[in-house]
């Protein structure tokens, strides 16, 4: 099977923790991408950096490769070789998954290294060079 397309976002994000009750920003939803996580115990927000959030705890300067889809469910072990190419390189990565493809979000001082794993793994990357 051939490996998948990526596609490097220039958009900087950060992500947010908040209160599980903390309210949501209704300008939020007039961003052109982000993303929300509510689960019994924590509420995250992952938007453009430019964006400001009051919240308890924030990690800034991730940028976002997505994996050009639409991925059908079907399909297996995308995210898995991805996450492993990227472990193999000692890359930490913060993982997202929307109804029609995944997003692998990689600091932006480690971008670089992360396309050259992939790449060398048989990964196609466009806008590589932002």
């Amino acid at each position: 099977m051939s490996k998948q397309t990526l596609q490097l976002h220039s958009t900087a994000f950060t992500i947010h923790s908040l209160d599980v009750n903390s309210d949501i920003p209704a300008a939020l939803f007039k961003e052109s991408m982000y993303f929300i996580s509510k689960t019994v115990d924590e509420l995250s927000i992952v938007c453009p950096t430019t964006f400001e959030i009051e919240s308890l705890d924030a990690e800034n300067d991730w940028l976002a490769l997505e994996v050009v889809g639409p991925l059908g469910f079907s399909l297996t072990g995308i995210m898995a070789d991805i996450s492993g190419v990227l472990a193999k390189a000692s890359i930490s990565i913060f993982a997202l998954s929307t109804y029609d493809t995944d997003y692998v979000l990689v600091k932006r001082q480690r971008i670089q290294n992360a396309i050259a794993a992939l790449k060398k793994d048989g990964y196609h990357v466009l806008n590589e060079s932002l």
